[in-house]
């Protein structure tokens, strides 16, 4: 796929369901075409990470634009570009180059079906391997903190386990595949399409134990003895061996990521609903169970201030430690004891230098330092584990 180059594919030390492919770039000897076109923010991401370029994300194309012609495709990072544009002077960041399937005048003709690959990309400046239908029903593609998390909620066959915010499905198809399959996976979301997604994963890998509902994580906890659901949702209290909380949350550690659109306000409104959940998840959780939760985010609001918040609000949980420790310790500001920081774990991209690697800078690396860059060189993302110590259920003795 990569025009003959050899890359290597490393087994990681510590998760030995982890594949890991090391990704060569920034490459800078490409020469830049004449002809332009221009894609929004998202399918620059994208395209950074190995797509080639769909029509609907193209924005802006040269007016002498043919099929057949090498284009060097920017992305439009402030999403001032509009559609259908024949020039663009704004800010813009260089992908590679390509070469387009189909005409300026088709690909803004206008049609509403208009779908597929409009530039198919020849010399990005990441070289990453595609992986659609590749041995799908074998590989899954996830960052690797994501893959991390699962490890650390350490689901045993046998066990009754909730998914609390489950979509798009990678961590309830690989919380099954721990378990060899055996055992009661429940998956929430409440958007029905992910759901869809969840039980299409499910099914290509052959996952019998999983069971998706598109239901609302805040009201999964059931009040009313008396109705009867029959194993859907809503659950009983104290329901479930582990609970994982993987949160909504303001995705700031995301990467690739070519523009910042979030507001003050829409950053902090995830804090109240993480909460929300989260005491929904210490409710439906058994004691002795285990429950982790995590965000792809950054902020101390959402993270180490929710250990510091759950601590206090939930006697009947205790920190522990992970396995494996992968990421960093978390941070100092939410009021965390030195003790207490060491057990969250923490990736943060920010620690590692931007690296220029080509084929010739990969094929002397060691494999240690390569696997050390991938350890570090991730996605921004938090994980916390608790465990219940005593039922929740028992009355004060004072009422």
């Amino acid at each position: 796929q990569l025009n003959g180059l050899i890359v290597p594919v490393l087994q990681h030390p510590d998760l030995q369901d982890v594949l890991l492919i090391p990704v060569i770039g920034p490459r800078k000897n490409i020469k830049r075409q004449q002809c332009e076109a221009i894609v929004g923010a998202q399918c620059g991401n994208a395209v950074l990470r190995g797509a080639h370029v769909y029509i609907p994300g193209i924005m802006s194309a040269s007016k002498f634009m043919k099929a057949g012609d090498v284009i060097s495709v920017y992305s439009d990072i402030k999403g001032k570009c509009k559609k259908g544009a024949k020039e663009f002077d704004g800010t813009k960041v260089f992908l590679g180059n390509g070469i387009s399937e189909l005409s300026r005048k088709e690909i803004f003709s206008g049609l509403p079906e208009m779908k597929g690959i409009g530039i198919r990309m020849t010399e990005p400046i990441y070289l990453s391997p595609s992986f659609d239908n590749v041995l799908p029903s074998y590989l899954f593609l996830q960052n690797l903190p994501s893959v991390v998390v699962t490890h650390v909620l350490n689901p045993q066959p046998g066990e009754k386990i909730l998914d609390l915010c489950a979509a798009p499905g990678g961590k309830t198809t690989h919380i099954a595949t721990l378990m060899h399959d055996q055992g009661e996976v429940i998956a929430l979301d409440k958007i029905s399409n992910k759901i869809e997604k969840i039980k299409q994963n499910a099914s290509l890998f052959g996952l019998n134990s999983i069971k998706a509902y598109c239901f609302d994580g805040t009201k999964a906890l059931k009040l009313d003895m008396i109705e009867n659901t029959e194993g859907a949702p809503p659950f009983l209290p104290e329901s479930f061996d582990r609970v994982l909380l993987d949160a909504p949350c303001s995705g700031m550690g995301q990467r690739p990521n070519m523009a910042c659109t979030w507001t003050l306000k829409e950053v902090t409104s995830y804090q109240p609903l993480q909460r929300k959940l989260f005491s929904v998840a210490v409710q439906l959780l058994k004691p002795g169970g285990v429950l982790v939760y995590s965000t792809c985010t950054i902020t101390l609001a959402e993270n180490e201030e929710q250990v510091a918040w759950a601590l206090t609000t939930f006697p009947c949980l205790q920190l522990q430690p992970q396995e494996p420790q992968i990421g960093g310790e978390g941070m100092v500001g939410a009021g965390l004891s030195f003790e207490q920081l060491k057990q969250l774990q923490r990736f943060d991209p920010s620690v590692v230098p931007l690296q220029d690697t080509d084929i010739d800078s990969l094929r002397d690396a060691r494999i240690e330092d390569m696997i050390w860059l991938a350890n570090k060189d991730c996605i921004g993302f938090f994980i916390a584990k608790f465990q219940k110590c005593k039922s929740t259920l028992e009355k004060d003795p004072q009422k």
